[in-house]
């Protein structure tokens, strides 16, 4: 599966809960303006065209067509990697943030291995 751009309606739908289906969305948060955002998109897209996560829907934002989603979801910059889990019954979706790396790759800022562990950790 390849890495689709969510429009600031489409982020919102997901993040309200209005996506009325059982799904895993990684979503890469970035600005056109970021280097390491830059760097991280191959490694990104491989990782969603990986066999181990077919079942994922991955997703890339551009911060600069709502600023305010930052304060929101309470991160600080980019490249942020989320994971968002909807329709989970009755409750709002399921919202993770990777944090930031201990010790940063200088070009993506994350490692591939980073995100890894972090999908790992928070599905199902």
């Amino acid at each position: 599966m390849s890495v689709k751009r969510l429009s600031p309606t489409s982020l919102k739908k997901i993040l309200d809960g209005e996506v009325r289906e059982d799904a895993t969305c990684v979503v890469k948060f970035y600005s056109n303006g970021c280097h390491l955002c830059h760097n991280l998109k191959d490694y990104y897209e491989e990782l969603s065209d990986h066999e181990d996560y077919q079942d994922y829907h991955f997703f890339a934002f551009n911060v600069d067509n709502m600023p305010e989603i930052e304060k929101q979801l309470m991160f600080n910059g980019v490249p942020t990697i989320s994971m968002v889990r909807t329709f989970v019954g009755d409750e709002k979706p399921k919202i993770k943030i990777l944090d930031d790396p201990i010790n940063p790759n200088e070009k993506t800022w994350y490692r591939v291995s980073d995100i890894r562990k972090f999908i790992k950790e928070n599905s199902r």
